[in-house]
């Protein structure tokens, strides 16, 4: 092909080769991705960003194989997002499911990768492990999420489902929060409870650990309630619910219609998401129950101080968090900041 000299590219020689840094888990953990305090500020700050609408976030599609036959946790899901504000970055995560990885299999339900970009170029500069970063940063949504509306000073958390996901609810709950007195815990599994109080109890031995042989037992007892499990079937009760209860509903279905409509406030992380893919709020939507009217706030305008957050110590208020890509980005990128400066991880050429 002929090139006119004036359109002479560079030689190699002058061209930096395009390198991204691959951080697995292990390397995740050593930045500090093993704690609660990196995750709590990424979030912080991007909720900020979120209400302020320096974002941008496509709603995410999932890629289902097994029809309406499936479970509702089978899927594979792509989460892209811009995050603007003084350190842009782009990315995604592409993250799958399986609800019996861990008893066919003895895996982890879930699994990805998060892919950082840096906006200028485009150019991929890192991928990152996904699975320890997806639970760390859901609880530190529930940590946020209960600086402002949970009551202060509350002592006792109902864990429903004691997987990991669980497990890094309670491990982040506890470091944030050292009022906490007791966790009660429930898990259709017997042993998946016994094995996360022995483990906890281990780190936070002045906490106090009971197992319920229900569902209902624990949420009675919680001020502040956070499901963890894979159900398509609401359980929870408004009934079971104390005066001043604060539920953190990230596993989204366990919540029964009558909560959303009882309760003193309803807050999503972002209604566009949060109405969808035919969950509880999407339900009660189509059936002309529930609409963007009589949600109280999106997550974000609560944490700059748009609308308040709790007012007072009976208000029972719920927080239905789908989880948004660029929560994850916005804790990649931290961990990515971390691991450049600490020269942790495997370069990678792209040529």
């Amino acid at each position: 092909m002929l090139i006119h000299k004036e359109q002479k590219q560079p030689s190699n020689k002058s061209v930096p080769q395009p390198r991204l840094l691959y951080l697995n888990k292990e390397d995740i953990a050593r930045v500090g991705g093993d704690t609660s305090d990196l995750y709590v500020n990424a979030i912080t700050d991007v909720l900020c960003l979120h209400a302020q609408k320096q974002f941008v976030q496509p709603l995410k599609p999932y890629l289902r194989t097994e029809g309406k036959e499936g479970h509702i946790a089978d899927r594979i899901i792509a989460m892209p997002a811009y995050i603007g504000g003084e350190h842009p970055v782009s990315g995604i995560k592409w993250i799958g499911s399986k609800h019996d990885n861990p008893t066919l299999r003895g895996l982890e339900r879930a699994s990805g990768l998060i892919i950082l970009n840096d906006p200028s170029t485009n150019y991929p500069i890192a991928v990152l492990e996904a699975s320890l970063i997806n639970s760390m940063r859901t609880a530190a949504v529930s940590v946020v999420a209960a600086k402002h509306l949970a009551k202060k000073g509350f002592k006792t958390v109902a864990i429903i489902g004691c997987g990991l996901i669980a497990r890094k609810q309670v491990q982040s709950m506890l470091e944030q929060f050292p009022q906490i007195t007791s966790i009660y815990l429930y898990d259709l599994y017997p042993a998946a409870a016994i094995k996360l109080a022995e483990d906890m109890k281990e780190l936070f031995p002045h906490v106090s650990f009971i197992i319920e042989n229900s569902a209902e037992k624990a949420v009675r007892q919680g001020e502040v309630i956070i499901p963890c499990t894979v159900t398509d079937q609401p359980y929870i009760q408004y009934d079971w619910l104390q005066k001043g209860a604060f539920i953190s509903n990230i596993s989204i279905m366990d919540v029964q219609k009558e909560v959303f409509l009882k309760a003193d406030k309803v807050i999503v992380d972002d209604w566009e998401q949060a109405n969808r893919e035919k969950k509880v709020i999407h339900q009660l939507v189509l059936e002309g129950k529930f609409s963007k009217e009589q949600l109280y706030a999106e997550l974000g305008d609560i944490v700059i101080g748009k609308k308040v957050g709790r007012e007072n110590d009976e208000e029972i208020i719920i927080l239905n968090p789908m989880g948004m890509a660029i929560e994850d980005i916005a804790c990649a990128y931290a961990i990515y900041q971390r691991a450049v400066n600490m020269q942790i991880g495997t370069t990678l050429s792209l040529y």
